[in-house]
């Protein structure tokens, strides 16, 4: 079946939760996202449905055997094709009019200029130890007053941290800084996105969490929790309605243990809680090191 494409016809099963002129905005709107593997697939194909109507991505990976559980762009026939161009090709066969600048070198310093240039709101998608951009992005959002949401796959739910321009900073609320060894900087981001570490009681396998290896354990439904969550935050955040949940408060629903954490720390990994949790997970990675 050859059928014209309609914008109005694709998305009107939104409306009634959302209004036509408000339709219209999310298709004026450009988000950036960074990263096209497991939840940054799942950002885009979630809010391309949702009628965003431009994107920024960027990705310098290719599709691996290994993404297979998680990954929405991994199929037996994408194997060893960049995640950029099989994701953009996703995107545009549900909205052939999406307007996407494409970034294959990824972002950097560089980039990250023209990479944000426009944005209404940046949507991580980032490999969880890639801390270098991670941070260059996030600071680049503060500097211009763009929004910032991460959502980190954890267990069978989702943990998301929303950083707003008038709000904290992400350096202050995870104490990054120049120096910090990759275990360290692993601790802190895993720690500063996840207080409540809701997924930690049902872990069946420590041995499979390896931060000098940067290996760790996945599931699939994590990555859609994310998109579902990061998602509504975007919306929000376009659409100016419906309360936003800014660091140093933040959100993360396990659907294993079917529970919701409405986090809380001010001052972020500065916090006293924080810093003793830190302690301990410090202690446990090395007690980990010396028995392997």
């Amino acid at each position: 079946m050859n059928q014209r494409f309609d914008y109005g016809e694709a998305f009107q099963r939104t409306l009634g939760w959302i209004t036509p002129e408000e339709q219209a905005r999310l298709r004026r709107a450009r988000v950036a996202i960074a990263g096209m593997g497991g939840v940054g697939g799942a950002h885009l194909l979630t809010l391309t449905r949702l009628g965003i109507g431009a994107f920024c991505l960027s990705d310098f990976d290719v599709f691996e055997l290994h993404n297979m559980n998680r990954q929405a762009g991994a199929r037996m026939d994408t194997l060893g094709r960049p995640k950029l161009e099989v994701m953009a090709e996703a995107g545009l066969n549900i909205n052939p009019e999406l307007e996407l600048r494409r970034y294959p070198e990824g972002v950097d310093a560089t980039n990250v200029d023209a990479f944000l240039d426009g944005v209404d709101v940046y949507v991580d998608g980032l490999d969880f130890f890639a801390f270098e951009a991670r941070r260059t992005l996030f600071n680049a959002c503060r500097e211009r007053g763009i929004p910032a949401v991460t959502a980190a796959p954890l267990g069978m739910g989702s943990a998301v941290l929303t950083f707003i321009p008038d709000g904290m900073a992400f350096d202050d609320y995870f104490q990054f800084r120049e120096g910090l060894s990759t275990d360290e900087l692993s601790l802190r981001f895993m720690m500063g996105l996840a207080p409540a570490m809701l997924q930690m009681g049902y872990l069946a396998d420590p041995a499979q969490v390896d931060l000098a290896a940067q290996k760790g354990p996945s599931t699939p439904m994590a990555c859609e929790l994310c998109a579902g969550m990061a998602g509504t935050e975007v919306l929000k955040l376009i659409l100016g309605r419906g309360r936003v949940v800014a660091a140093p408060r933040g959100l993360h629903f396990d659907a294993y243990r079917g529970r919701l954490a409405h986090t809380w720390r001010p001052g972020g990994n500065r916090n006293p809680l924080q810093r003793l949790l830190l302690a301990v997970a410090r202690r446990r990675l090395a007690a980990a090191a010396r028995s392997g």
